[in-house]
């Protein structure tokens, strides 16, 4: 994106916002399936709760609720990413307050609660960067842009110099919070905070600090981002400077914590030795894309859709099935095990990315399963029986929401990406009964997808794209151009497409299969 570009499009969208805030229409959904209605219904009704105004930052952002009365830098951005097209504000002020409230030094906080804004951890899963600058492409919000490549920065700068005290380039960790792995096996035995609630220093004595690749793939993750933004602002040598940090550390990533006997990435601890517990930091990992298409090829074999391994009826485990540090019985709040919402929030950044959209139905299936026969939004559900935990862990949980939201549309609706529209059209679907989306866009027009019997109706901006029976993805342009057809079912669908200009066509889609059009 050219820099005048970006400033004009963020100059009109700056001017727009506080009318965006108060009035804009935002997304609907309806359907006939009483159960399913519900549910979506109260998800909306908790984030609407769950929207809130946190001391020493004074405009509203989505806390995580249940226990948590906080907003957490390793999420709750990505949350409210996910949550914008109904509070572009919230998502706006969900990032900015991480920015307001970061030391003169660089560091960033860990969360902002009622109690107090925490430096004792890093907690970094989804990179800050990456979100913002998602935020701000979709927006063009040309401020948000420059406080975040400010911030980054210098939040960047910070992790170098304090989180790379063995000089090997990678990302160290110090303690459990650092992972937001609250009483995970990996971190069993070390303190959940650094010392004086200060993440520059480690406590000693527990063979630390460790190399971890997830926070590892955060920093790439960031530089990455940082890169993008730098060359939307014009920086065009800074832009190169951060791609080519990026380069090293996935490098280093993959040449020193990666174990291809084991098909995972393990944790290296002080004196050189692997943490050998198969943990979803193989999914934080993929959520960057560290691996290329050819590991993950394998790691996706070998682990993540192994029914022995993450591939749990329930999907996807904290702790591999077949690991024996698999915590048992489960317990609140713990990721020793438990299929954590914010995991599930976390999968599109990379199921899609990899050519996984198929399997990737049967995950959001089973979710929207569980939460429905529930109806409480929780934390973590049991991998094998969809049960949540109920003892002590609190409901109202807003990722646990924005899983029943955001996989609802994911799976019958339509999304917005950058540069395209998805038609996730699945009809005799439990989401798709009597259902009408209706998806207000960037660009100022509105998709909308209406059900009827076996087929589904497609418009945008009042326009009719045309009419689609059987289960498939229609890939458009953002105008509405068909582009592909993309095959979201785990077993071949036969689809008839009647688009508006074109000739009537039926033919047979395999799952992942991409057809152009």
């Amino acid at each position: 994106m050219r820099r005048r570009t970006f400033i004009q499009t963020s100059a009109a969208a700056l001017m727009a916002a506080p009318a965006i805030a108060q009035s804009a229409s935002q997304p609907e959904y309806t359907t006939t399936n009483a159960a399913w209605q519900a549910a979506y219904d109260k998800a909306l009704s908790i984030l609407v709760k769950n929207t809130q105004v946190m001391p020493r930052y004074s405009k509203p952002v989505l806390i995580e609720g249940s226990v948590y009365q906080g907003i957490w830098m390793e999420c709750g951005p990505h949350e409210a990413l996910v949550y914008r097209k109904f509070r572009p504000d919230v998502a706006r002020n969900s990032h900015i307050c991480f920015f307001e409230l970061q030391r003169a030094d660089g560091q960033l906080p860990c969360n902002n609660k009622v109690t107090e804004t925490g430096f004792g951890q890093i907690q970094m899963v989804v990179p800050l960067a990456a979100t913002a600058w998602e935020l701000a492409r979709a927006t063009g919000d040309q401020e948000l842009l420059e406080t975040a490549y400010r911030g980054a920065s210098m939040w960047d700068g910070w992790l170098l110099k304090y989180r790379n005290t063995r000089g090997t380039g990678l990302t160290e960790g110090f303690c459990t919070y650092d992972t937001g792995h609250d009483n995970s096996p990996r971190w069993q035995g070390i303190p959940p905070q650094c010392p004086n609630k200060d993440a520059k220093y480690y406590p000693e004595g527990f063979k630390l600090p460790r190399l971890c690749p997830d926070l590892s793939a955060t920093t790439y993750g960031a530089r990455k981002a940082l890169s993008d933004i730098a060359r939307a602002l014009g920086k065009t040598s800074e832009a190169d400077m951060w791609a080519e940090r990026a380069a090293t550390i996935r490098d280093l990533i993959l040449k020193r914590l990666y174990v291809a006997e084991d098909a995972a990435f393990y944790d290296e601890d002080a004196t050189g030795q692997f943490i050998r517990i198969r943990s979803d930091i193989l999914s934080r990992v993929c959520g960057e894309h560290v691996p290329d298409q050819a590991l993950f090829d394998d790691l996706w074999t070998r682990q993540i859709h192994n029914p022995a391994a993450f591939w749990a009826p329930y999907p996807l485990p904290s702790i591999a099935l077949d690991d024996p540090t698999f915590v048992k019985p489960i317990t609140a709040n713990t990721w020793g095990g438990p299929s954590q919402a914010l995991t599930a929030l976390r999968a599109p950044r990379w199921f899609e990315h990899y050519g996984r959209a198929a399997e990737f139905t049967v995950m959001m299936e089973r979710w929207c399963e569980g939460l429905i026969t529930d109806m409480t939004f929780r934390q973590q559900m049991n991998p094998i029986t969809a049960e949540f935990t109920r003892d002590g862990d609190e409901p109202d949980y807003s990722p646990a929401a924005l899983v029943m939201m955001d996989y609802t549309w994911r799976l019958a609706g339509v999304v917005e990406e950058p540069d395209r529209l998805e038609w996730n059209i699945r009809p005799n679907h439990a989401a798709s009964k009597g259902a009408h989306f209706r998806l207000p866009t960037d660009a100022k027009s509105t998709a909308e997808v209406r059900y009827s019997g076996r087929s589904a109706d497609l418009s945008l901006g009042g326009k009719t794209l045309g009419r689609i029976e059987g289960v498939a993805r229609l890939i458009t342009d953002t105008a509405g151009k068909p582009v592909a057809l993309l095959g979201i079912s785990e077993t071949p669908q036969k689809v008839t497409l009647r688009l508006t200009g074109r000739r009537a066509r039926t033919l047979t889609i395999t799952a992942n299969e991409r057809i152009s059009l």
